[in-house]
């Protein structure tokens, strides 16, 4: 008996967190529709839209330190 319950409502609950998991990716997957596409040609750097643009010229700004 795992976690001192019956074999019965072990299952019973691993059923029910496997359907609801399974459940929760599909409606996340049909909320942001990915784009399962893949093109023919790699794209260039900066053509892709998830690349994270602010974070490139954060990088490269210098800092200043305020001693």
């Amino acid at each position: 008996m795992p976690a001192g319950v019956s074999w019965a409502t072990y299952f019973k609950m691993f059923a029910a967190s496997l359907l609801t998991m399974c459940a929760g990716a599909e409606v996340v997957h049909r909320y942001y529709r990915p784009d399962l596409t893949i093109p023919e040609i790699p794209p260039k750097p900066g053509e892709l839209k998830t690349e994270l643009l602010g974070l490139k010229k954060r990088q490269h700004e210098p800092q200043i330190s305020q001693q």
